[in-house]
Formats: structure tokens, sequence, C-alpha cells
């Protein structure tokens, strides 16, 4: 999708990747700005409270997300020791990426329906069409990252919640498992028709058209439909 989008209109191409270089960079970012807040600067002392997105950037997740659709950033890292209250700062921690995406998509949703209501561009111009897929990322992200599986930043909340001695096996699940889980999950999307992720999708696209008030699907297929 993404090399066809490229060569077909490079323009709208750099603009995706922009669009997604920013979700990931201040997804990153907000995990060793909570973990700074919390009280552990190991993200800072690895370089990571940033927002160059060059210090965020797993090469090896960033390509096949362009490709695919599916990909990572670099873990952002923490010893949880260090925090104020490990258990549920850990929470906070895992949470604020997600966070941060929620808040980007409402932003830039406020923005896109101010300048459309205003009539100030086209829907074709690329500062709209930047917004529409800067908060679909971002919805993707926030919706993506909060699945509690490891290693992803819902399974923090699972496992502090779930914390009591009674719940071993169902943690031990959880972080050893949960790995094989998603790579099964995201290997099945990529190669079947399957709606594997469909509850991510569904709810992304629905929250983007009510954010935005037109729909977010139709304009997607606009763009990448050439």
């Amino acid at each position: 999708m993404f090399l066809n989008l490229f060569f077909n209109n490079p323009a709208v191409g750099f603009v995706w990747v922009f669009a997604i270089l920013m979700a990931l960079t201040f997804h990153e970012f907000s995990h060793a700005a909570a973990s700074k807040w919390r009280g552990d600067r190991t993200a800072e002392r690895a370089g990571r409270l940033t927002l160059n997105p060059l210090s965020h950037i797993d090469w090896m997740g960033f390509i096949p997300l362009l490709l695919l659709g599916f990909g990572w950033a670099k873990p952002v890292p923490y010893n949880p020791n260090n925090l104020k209250n490990p258990k549920w700062d850990s929470v906070i921690v895992g949470l604020a990426g997600p966070a941060s995406n929620l808040l980007l998509a409402g932003v830039s949703a406020l923005i896109l329906r101010v300048l459309l209501g205003a009539n100030v561009f086209t829907e074709l111009n690329l500062l709209v069409i930047f917004l529409v897929l800067f908060i679909l990322i971002n919805l993707f992200l926030l919706l993506f990252n909060i699945i509690p599986i490891h290693p992803l930043d819902g399974s923090k909340l699972l496992l502090a919640i779930f914390d009591a001695p009674k719940y071993a096996k169902l943690r031990a699940f959880v972080v050893q498992k949960g790995p094989t889980i998603l790579l099964v999950a995201v290997l099945l999307a990529i190669i079947t028709d399957l709606p594997i992720f469909a509850f991510i999708s569904l709810p992304a696209f629905t929250t983007c058209s009510v954010l935005v008030g037109t729909d977010c699907l139709s304009f997607l297929a606009l763009i990448f439909g050439g």
C-alpha cells in the first residue's frame, strides 16, 4: 500500500511517513516523560526523553509498519524499582503512551474541524490529509497498545490489577505467551483476510468520523485509492 502511494503520489507518501513518525515519537516520549515524573531517569539517561524521531525508531519495526501496517518503535527502558510507587507508577508509565495518542487525535480533530468549517482548505489539501492520517494513526496506536497482552502497554494495567499470588499463573501466561499470541495474530492479519483486528479498526474509524464530522474510512480510501 505504501509503495503504491509513494510512487503514485510522493507528496502524500511523505505526509504518511511524517504522520507515523510524529505519532510514534510522541508515544515513546510520553513513556519517558512519565517515567521521569514518577522518579525514574533511566529513559532520560538512555536519550529517550526527546522529541527527536531518530531516537525512537527501530528500523526493523518501522519498515514493516510502513509496508504492512504492523511494526514497532524502540521500547522505552525504565526501572520500576526507582518509581515512587512501583506497582501503579508502572501503569502510569505504560499508559502514558496511549494517553498521548488520544490527546493528539483529539487536538488534531479539533484543528481539522475548525479548518474545514471555515472553508480554509479543500479535502485534498496536504495539511488536511496529514491531519486525517494523524488522527487515524494515533487512534490505531491507542487501541492497539491498550490490548492487555505483553509487551503492549495494556499489560501493565492487567498485571497491576491481578497482582495477588492467586493470579500468578495468569500473570505468567500473559508475560510468557503474550508475545507469541500477538505475533500469530499479526501474521494471520497480514497473510489472510480474517478481520483479526476489527475490534481495533472499527472503533478507530468510527471515533475518527465522530471527531472529524466526516467519514474517515471513505476519506482514507480516497487517499490510498489514488
